[in-house]
């Protein structure tokens, strides 16, 4: 899948890196959030944080420089691990445990993230 396709509805790159680095502050108790209390699905939520961040990485990556694609490429393989240890929060036609070289793992997160968005978001 290619990037325009899979980030069409995405918002911002400016607006998406301020809310996760808000969203990044309230989970690791930097900041209080606007929730009084944890979220109902903790590992749904962990891992939309995770592909939130993934796909950001990768768009930047995708204007070019080593600098981004190492970013993004190790914000992927955060993704497919923990998918690979909560396969029921995938939802893709590619599962996590298929992706064995390290350049499908920023295919993988653009597959996630359009089917996460195409769901309404889920978890987060």
């Amino acid at each position: 899948m290619t990037g325009p396709r899979a980030y069409a509805d995405a918002p911002g790159l400016r607006r998406e890196m301020h809310r996760l680095l808000a969203l990044g502050a309230e989970r690791d108790g930097r900041r209080a959030g606007p929730v009084t209390g944890p979220p109902a699905d903790p590992t749904a939520a962990e891992r939309a944080w995770l592909l939130r961040r993934a796909a950001l990485m990768d768009r930047m990556a995708l204007g070019g420089g080593s600098g981004p694609a190492a970013a993004a490429a190790e914000t992927a393989e955060r993704l497919v691990r923990f998918d690979r240890r909560h396969p029921g929060l995938v939802a893709g036609p590619y599962r996590p445990d298929t992706i064995t070289l390290a350049r499908r793992r920023r295919l993988y997160v653009r597959q996630e993230y359009a089917a996460w968005t195409a769901a309404g978001c889920p978890g987060s």
